[in-house]
């Protein structure tokens, strides 16, 4: 594994949260600090199996899963060139717009990027919500070949 003054690739695992918000503020300090690269990697989940989507009492016209796909797609492009506009200057930047498993592909990217570090924040589930969910954190932390730092969503004393 490599010291801290050894981590050159940091990525970020994004969303449009607050929780993102927190771990790109600190994922990019620390790039800074390190002299280091990012990559932002923003995950869609596959849409549900279904040809349309759409509400038929409503008589709504239905979209097709491709055209739901690429709506994802633009979503997440949007969303990374946001983030990498706003950290412009910062360090050098990195996009990776996936579809799929968010842990996979969080991984998939990590690996292929050669990550030395992942950062992501966690919404705090417990409980059921968590049992049902489960965390991605969590699973990330669990399969990564590199060290995985996550931003809690609490200010300390709450």
């Amino acid at each position: 594994m490599k010291t801290l003054s050894e981590v050159h690739k940091i990525l970020i695992a994004v969303e449009d949260s607050l929780y993102s918000t927190r771990a790109v503020e600190y994922g990019f300090d620390l790039a800074q600090k390190l002299g280091a690269e990012v990559g932002l990697v923003h995950v869609d989940e596959l849409p549900v199996a279904t040809p349309y989507v759409a509400d038929p009492l409503v008589t709504e016209q239905p979209v097709m899963m491709p055209e739901l796909i690429k709506v994802q797609e633009e979503t997440s492009k949007k969303l990374l060139d946001r983030i990498a506009n706003e950290k412009m200057g910062k360090a050098p930047i990195y996009t990776f717009p996936r579809i799929g498993n968010t842990r996979d592909e969080i991984l998939s990217a990590a690996e292929e990027w050669n990550a030395d570090m992942i950062i992501l924040g966690t919404h705090g589930r417990t409980g059921f919500d968590h049992f049902i969910s489960g965390s991605v954190a969590e699973k990330v932390v669990r399969k990564a070949k590199c060290p995985v730092l996550v931003i809690p969503n609490k200010d300390y004393g709450e």
